[in-house]
């Protein structure tokens, strides 16, 4: 540890604990007078621990440090020395603009629109081991970013759904969503065919998407049709430890825009409808467990990814949070 003062028994609002465990675990910066150089300073020194605290706890938040332009966060993100997943690589459908080469917009879909919980980018066969959050701009009112423990939910959708939880682990998911011919920003999955597979023709997407296993269908208006191939919904963080990894909330609930309908947009992995019920249960369960993450400008917010879910409520006003995404995976079901 350096001179800085850090408070790391910090609380926010809404701030959960689950035995020894506190979701998030937060430090706060006490020093008035630190600058850039001193945080960077500390991320570096503690970046160990910080990575130890994101696998355990799921989250940490840091407030009060002095974080208050993009380039600080970007350089935050820098000392924690994880390999940049750069959102251009990745097959993400979210619309988004890059602020530096690390960070970009969080999402651009409109305000009202609600984003449900996620694993950011498990519908797709990569996905980054972190995803970190910082707010230039807090939004007027709303705009909070929910973040739910994903193990502790799968531990109670197995108690109360036990014949689904074994199903989504055994059989796993396909998402199918429709690509539109150019960004549209009005949807929370509106990027282009041409900027998901990074390509930029037809036939450069064919040899894409036969390299990913997808299954597709060119519509009539020039949009692609694209199935994954069955992918792990549940996941083993570690020996004994489950979590509940997938899209299956934000599909079902959430994958809807003038292409997408939201009942065909997720089945098993050998094609099967999945069960409502169920699925509503892991919804409700969701939102029993999740913590409002509500933004003070310059916070940051480390996630594991294969731990914390998270998503967006609607807001009023000028709202920007930005993200970094760290360390590129790759995952796909295996049958025994």
């Amino acid at each position: 540890m350096n001179s800085l003062s850090v408070n790391a028994n910090a609380t926010v609002d809404g701030q959960q604990a689950y035995g020894d465990s506190r979701f998030p675990y937060v430090f706060a910066c006490d020093d008035a007078n630190a600058t850039l150089e001193d945080t960077a300073r500390w991320v570096a020194e503690n970046r160990e621990e910080l990575l130890r605290l994101m696998r355990v706890h799921g989250a940490v938040a840091l407030r009060g440090f002095p974080t208050s332009t993009v380039e600080a966060f970007d350089r935050v993100v820098s000392e924690l020395q994880l390999e940049n997943f750069p959102y251009k690589k990745s097959l993400s459908n979210a619309v988004r603009v890059n602020r530096t080469e690390r960070v970009f917009s969080a999402n651009e879909a409109p305000p009202e629109v609600r984003i449900f919980f996620h694993h950011e980018m498990a519908q797709t066969p990569l996905y980054p081991k972190y995803i970190f959050f910082y707010c230039e701009i807090p939004a007027q009112s709303g705009g909070a970013t929910p973040l739910c423990r994903s193990d502790l939910l799968f531990q109670k959708l197995a108690e109360r759904c036990p014949e689904f939880a074994k199903t989504c682990e055994e059989k796993g998911l396909c998402y199918t969503n429709v690509m539109p011919d150019s960004d549209d920003a009005k949807s929370g999955m509106g990027r282009s065919w041409q900027s998901t597979l990074g390509v930029q023709t037809r036939e450069e997407a064919e040899s894409r998407l036969g390299e990913l296993r997808y299954s597709y269908e060119w519509m009539d208006n020039g949009c692609l049709k694209a199935t994954t191939p069955p992918l792990p919904a549940v996941m083993e963080v570690a020996p004994g430890q489950k979590t509940f990894f997938n899209q299956l909330i934000a599909a079902y609930c959430g994958w809807s825009d003038d292409r997408n309908d939201p009942s065909k947009a997720i089945r098993h992995g050998d094609g099967t409808p999945l069960d409502s019920e169920a699925v509503n249960v892991a919804i409700e369960l969701s939102e029993e467990l999740c913590y409002d993450h509500q933004w003070v400008q310059g916070d940051v917010v480390l996630l594991d990814n294969t731990v914390a879910m998270h998503a967006r409520r609607p807001f009023s006003g000028t709202r920007k949070i930005l993200a970094s995404l760290a360390e590129m995976r790759t995952h796909a079901l295996t049958v025994s």
